[in-house]
């Protein structure tokens, strides 16, 4: 059987659900993380200890490990690992692997954005500032965007970091809040620039898609039923298959395989959104990654190759890597879904009640509360968790939301002032 290096950061959601999905498979797995396991010692040739900052770095380590240990496939888990996967996928020359500077254009939205400009796409008004700049840079860059425009960091995920802005007063706010955070992450004198974007009405949706050889095959396209309209863009529901008319939904899936195209990936998991501007879809985000959190357990998906079988996303990306059976695929399920338990407030967390009784909710597959207890806790823009995640299935989409909606209302969340 292949083996396949999984690049896995010690604060991923993902690892359990890729680990399950190899074990299925047979594949031999190599660890490749930040940290090493504490059996480290007693794992040789299936860990590998990275600097994930440095991909350069690691895939000389990787290249040195795979001439003792041979990796037929290098899969990144989630948004802070794809630049290495990449890195370390073209150094060992594996089959399917992405150009590295294409999933670097996804990891910075000034190079998105660039990108997206030179093939054409609908996209927001951006300009780019840095968090020292003063008042007249901020103005020029409004000039660009208008008002009401979005601040983000170039370089975040999970809408961490995003802001809108109604005017002049606001954005000057949304930068120094924005810049506080990133010198919290990056430290002094290492902190990338800000876009000033447009603000874009309208709904959003979600396209959750594998690139085989340049070509988006597209497996769900999840509505996200909450307004999303600021000040911060905290993501509650998905539920797919979509509600929007067949048009629109054709018009979303185009404009998504167009940035594919420009961006220049060429295999692998997309997580994309869109905004939909009137009847025009708007390239908001290309992620070169699958969907995040917990969020993936909602996705099972039937392969053409056997028909008779129900796998998970991590089972359907592994098999793509690996180069292992995979005809054409769609969800098994009629309808599903999942919500994201936003945090409501900063705080430690005391318990989190219900939980029972939302599972008992008709169409509910499962609650999965991801913080423990006495975890401190900070809500969007700062926070980078949610509190946890509620699945359903059903017939329709509909019912699907109707049932998350039941569910979280019957969880009690307590949270003690930090």
């Amino acid at each position: 059987m292949p083996s396949v290096m999984l690049i896995l950061p010690t604060e991923t959601y993902r690892a359990t659900a890729f680990l399950q999905a190899a074990g299925v498979l047979g594949v031999e797995v190599v660890v490749a993380s930040n940290e090493a396991p504490t059996l480290a010692a007693l794992m040789d040739g299936r860990v590998l200890t990275l600097d994930l900052s440095h991909p350069d770095e690691s895939a000389e380590r990787a290249l040195a490990f795979a001439e003792q240990w041979p990796i037929d496939a290098v899969v990144g888990v989630d948004e802070g690992s794809v630049v290495t996967a990449a890195t370390i996928a073209e150094r060992l020359g594996t089959t399917q692997r992405n150009p590295i500077a294409a999933v670097e254009a996804t990891r910075d939205k000034r190079r998105l954005r660039k990108c997206l400009t030179g093939s054409g796409l609908r996209q927001p008004r951006y300009a780019e500032i840095d968090i020292n700049s003063g008042d007249d840079a901020l103005d020029a860059a409004i000039d660009v965007a208008g008002l009401p425009c979005v601040i983000k960091p170039v370089n975040l995920a999970a809408s961490r970091g995003v802001i809108r802005a109604d005017d002049r007063a606001g954005a000057a706010k949304a930068v120094q809040r924005i810049a506080a955070l990133m010198r919290e992450i990056c430290g002094p004198g290492s902190v990338p620039p800000l876009l000033v974007e447009s603000y874009v009405g309208g709904v959003e949706v979600a396209v959750e898609g594998l690139v085989r050889y340049g070509v988006l095959e597209v497996i769900a396209l999840f509505d996200k039923p909450d307004p999303l309209t600021g000040p911060f863009f905290e993501e509650t529901i998905y539920v797919t298959p979509s509600r929007l008319d067949d048009p629109t939904q054709r018009a979303v899936i185009d404009v998504v395989r167009a940035a594919v195209s420009a961006l220049g990936l060429r295999h692998g998991p997309i997580h994309a959104e869109v905004r939909i501007a009137g009847d025009v879809p708007v390239v908001i985000e290309v992620a070169a990654r699958s969907i995040g959190g917990l969020c993936s357990q909602v996705i099972r998906v039937v392969g053409d190759d056997a028909a008779d079988e129900v796998r998970s996303l991590e089972n359907v990306i592994l098999r793509d890597a690996c180069g292992l059976p995979l005809g054409a695929i769609h969800l098994a399920d009629s309808a599903a879904g999942v919500f994201m338990l936003p945090i409501p407030t900063a705080g430690v967390l005391r318990r989190v009640e219900g939980v029972k009784r939302a599972e008992s909710v008709a169409g509910i597959t499962g609650v999965s509360i991801s913080i423990p207890v006495g975890a401190s806790v900070r809500p969007l823009p700062e926070g980078d968790r949610y509190l946890g995640f509620i699945f359903a299935r059903g017939e329709t989409p509909e019912g699907v939301e109707v049932s998350l909606r039941k569910a979280q209302a019957l969880l009690d969340v307590d949270l003690a002032a930090a």
